[in-house]
């Protein structure tokens, strides 16, 4: 492969550690038992940030930081003061650079807004999840709607006013009415973006091992043809499948992983893609998962559990499967700038998406059809590496 040139770069930090595990969560979430030592992570992030930026990074500007979990609000406010000054120090960052904080609206949590701010973190993730305190409940939630509501009102008082508010539909026997009732109470909370996703039931996870009792798939799609016409009534327009914003607002962070940029990861059990266009190689790393192993190591190659060099067939498969998630579609053009391969190699599966009518008919452009994103899986399946196709076969 040869690469043109090196895409832009984002950095991923992940905080592993939240109060309670909740019985859907599959993330590298882990619950705390006694005493967090705050300091300590952030001094093992600074090491792994250290290994991590080589050559290839370069002087290529960070053009977002996005700090997920876990629940990362649990660090307080002067650690990722000095986290940021210490990536500052090591990289370069753009001057509208995008920080984003997940938070969950527990009121320990939501006190700290002001001092996140000032860190230097300029838009916030609420995981809202719910307005039902029913609901809440049963997902093992640990705050209910009210301080939903007052952590938005903290957050907006500290200085925030990029705030995005995650919510799911398809809930344990919710209806359509009660997912339409979420989604206008987040609608009546003006937040510039909303993630609106539907609760699938993961493996290693308690709901996966005791199924709760979900809505049918009518039911399900009731919830998500209303909702996404709601969102739309009041100005937020669907650019990815799960993810809605008003004009100006979306998320920069996730752009990136759906044009195939690049980013750094950094933290316990955190992914990275990197390109390297001199050798014309992409290459994904994992950190490992449990905080006190990495920790133990971070700094070093012993840190990383994952490391591997796409293949031709893997680089095809994940550019599409990130890149077709999103309503515009990407150029054709860029299919070649980010992998550095011909759009000849996937004419066939081209083809055939075109006649089933699951790619818009443009030379120029790979953008879903309607029935695309309708049936995205199907989709995707197109591009999937032989020995994948016959083992799901």
């Amino acid at each position: 492969m040869s690469i043109p040139s090196t895409p832009p770069l984002s950095l991923y930090v992940h905080t592993p550690w939240c109060v309670h595990k909740c019985p859907y969560c599959d993330f590298n979430s882990h619950e705390l038992r006694g005493e967090l030592d705050s300091q300590a992570y952030i001094d093992a992030l600074l090491r792994d940030l250290d290994y991590a930026v080589d050559s290839n990074v370069g002087q290529r500007p960070l053009q977002s930081i996005f700090i997920g979990g876990g629940t990362p609000s649990l660090l307080p406010a002067a650690c990722y003061a000095e986290l940021l000054d210490g990536i500052a120090r090591r990289l370069p960052l753009a001057d509208d650079i995008e920080i984003t904080l997940e938070a969950n609206p527990g009121s320990v949590e939501a006190t700290r807004f002001r001092g996140y701010r000032e860190a230097g973190i300029n838009r916030l993730s609420l995981g809202i999840q719910s307005f039902n305190d029913d609901k809440l409940r049963q997902l093992g939630r640990i705050h209910d709607s009210d301080q939903a509501r007052h952590a938005i009102e903290i957050a907006r008082a500290a200085g925030f006013e990029n705030v995005n508010l995650d919510l799911m539909f398809g809930l344990p026997e919710q209806t359509p009415a009660q997912a339409l009732a979420d989604l206008q109470t987040a609608i009546e909370q003006h937040p510039v973006h909303v993630s609106w996703y539907q609760l699938t039931l993961e493996p290693n996870t308690i709901f996966y091992k005791q199924p709760p009792v979900l809505p049918d798939d009518d039911a399900v799609a009731a919830m998500q043809e209303a909702g996404q016409a709601l969102l739309v009534r009041h100005g937020y327009e669907q650019y990815e499948i799960s993810a809605y914003a008003q004009s100006g607002r979306r998320c920069r962070h996730n752009m990136n992983y759906w044009q195939f940029g690049d980013y750094l990861g950094i933290g316990a059990g955190a992914h990275a893609k990197m390109t390297d266009p001199v050798s014309g190689t992409i290459r994904r790393q994992a950190r490992h998962r449990v905080p006190a192993a990495y920790m133990q190591h971070a700094g070093s190659r012993a840190a990383v559990s994952e490391d591997r060099v796409l293949d031709v067939a893997d680089t095809v498969f994940e550019f599409m499967l990130n890149a077709l998630r999103l309503n515009d579609g990407i150029p054709v053009a860029l299919f070649q700038q980010r992998t550095g391969l011909a759009p000849t190699m996937i004419r066939d599966q081209l083809q055939e998406a075109h006649q089933r009518q699951l790619l818009e008919d443009d030379d120029t452009y790979l953008r879903p059809t309607a029935q695309g994103r309708l049936f995205l899986n199907d989709l995707i399946g197109l591009f999937l590496p032989e020995q994948e196709v016959a083992a799901h076969g």
